[in-house]
């Protein structure tokens, strides 16, 4: 590929993963990786029923060709399984029995599961990618929900991984969606670390910031064609989301591929978030709806006129930490799960009136030019709408089973979610946010309620 200086150094600045085999027929070099990786140990596949007929098979018999040993595959042949506490202890317990190395051959739930039981354990693994499906491959931690909340649990991403497009590209059509809703949410992320930048929250670290964004147009380029199943589109998409990966473990957070759009999804995991079947909305689907709200708040901000913004006015405004508190309160009453997260989170992020003052000097001063870079990286709304459209997913709330007043909901804990500084944050600070909503889901708006 022409982007292999990219990956190599990719792979000089990552902390876990040592090895990757990316393009067509990648699979049949598995057996030499692993041979590599974990010279004299045994292998075990670990797989679903679905992933183990498109690819475990085929890893299982590259792994025998290469004479490494293998214990018997765990195949998980639970119908609606997913990234839940006790499939990883099912998955756990398994491995535990002896010290054979798991070769994880899935996407995001076979993945997640395989990355936290190998490191609970003290092991190391590989992954085998079946499809374009989300950016967790390459990064650490991973996202299992215990006690009914969906949680990150740190640990390390995989020592080596394995991707073949062609693969992939036959993989069912809502993956690759859900990859591609997850992919162009990293662009008003983009825009919400610039601005963070700007603000003294949280620098922007060159490296991962160009990693990800280097060809990150060309991967959301195609959206019909990954939906036609596209062998080259695909290619491009998951070489766009493995970067995304690399970028988070370079600098061990994931400021680079998540902004507002990402907390959206965070408060419909904790609401559970599911269709009528009970089948759980897909993170990269849930994502894609939070991508065309956060570029909606991102094109507001820009139609502001921030540099003479009354800064006495923001500030007289501003609530205490004790006023935060008690709105903070009566907000998640009846939510206990989303009362001690807004707490904490809020709390870590909460600035004084003083403070808050010299933001806001600080952001009228350096506007021009943050406007100017916001604008240079930001797809426009209607743009993310319809390409979301374009690669068959959803582009309407309801379309994830979140009617128009569930989502003005939403916007009420989003400010308090996460202290991570974004346009979300921006619009709550400077007083906006009562406006912005009003715009979206008052007459005329585009959620019309």
């Amino acid at each position: 590929m022409k982007t292999n200086g990219m990956v190599t150094e990719a792979l000089r600045r990552a902390n876990d993963t040592k090895a990757l085999e990316f393009g067509v027929g990648a699979i049949e070099k598995t057996g030499k990786m692993f041979r590599e990786l974990f010279p004299s140990s045994r292998a075990v596949v670990v797989a679903d029923r679905n992933t183990w007929k498109a690819a475990g098979e085929r890893v299982f018999r590259n792994l025998e060709s290469e004479g490494i040993e293998q214990k018997a595959p765990f195949i998980i042949e639970d119908e609606h399984f997913y990234a839940e506490w006790s499939f990883l202890e099912r998955l756990e317990a398994f491995l535990a029995t002896d010290d054979a190395i798991a070769v994880a051959v899935g996407s995001g739930v076979i993945n997640d599961l395989t990355k936290l039981a190998s490191d609970h354990l003290g092991r190391r693994y590989i992954i085998v990618g079946t499809a374009a499906s989300m950016d967790g491959y390459t990064a650490f931690g991973a996202s299992i929900t215990k006690d009914g909340n969906k949680q990150t649990f740190n640990c390390r991403a995989p020592y080596g991984m394995v991707f073949d497009p062609q693969i992939a590209a036959l993989a069912p059509k809502d993956l690759a969606a859900s990859g591609y809703a997850d992919l162009i949410a990293k662009v008003p992320a983009a825009a919400d670390w610039i601005i963070a930048d700007a603000l003294g929250e949280e620098k922007i670290d060159e490296f991962a910031y160009t990693l990800l964004h280097n060809d990150l147009m060309s991967a959301l380029s195609s959206p019909t064609d990954v939906l036609a199943g596209d062998v080259e589109a695909t290619e491009k998409l998951a070489y766009g989301l493995i970067m995304s990966g690399f970028a988070m473990q370079a600098i061990q957070s994931s400021r680079p591929a998540s902004g507002t759009e990402h907390q959206f999804s965070h408060c419909w995991d904790m609401e559970g978030l599911s269709y009528p079947d009970g089948t759980h909305v897909s993170h990269g689907f849930k994502v894609g709806i939070g991508t065309i709200v956060s570029t909606l708040e991102l094109e507001f901000l820009l139609s502001k006129d921030i540099e003479n913004i009354d800064t006495d006015a923001v500030v007289a405004s501003w609530k205490s930490w004790e006023e935060m508190e008690t709105e903070i309160r009566t907000l998640c009453e009846g939510k206990p799960g989303h009362l001690a997260r807004c707490l904490e989170e809020t709390r870590a992020k909460y600035i004084d009136r003083e403070q808050l003052r010299e933001r806001v000097e600080l952001l009228k001063s350096c506007w021009g030019e943050v406007s100017a870079k916001i604008r240079q990286v930001l797809i426009p709304s209607e743009k993310v709408y319809e390409n979301l459209k374009a690669v068959g997913a959803p582009y309407e709330p309801e379309m994830i089973c979140v009617s128009r007043s569930h989502l003005m909901e939403t916007f009420s804990f989003i400010p308090f979610m996460r202290s991570r500084f974004t346009n979300i944050d921006l619009l709550y600070r400077l007083g906006y946010l009562d406006e912005f909503t009003q715009t979206l889901f008052g007459k005329g708006g585009r959620w019309e309620i």
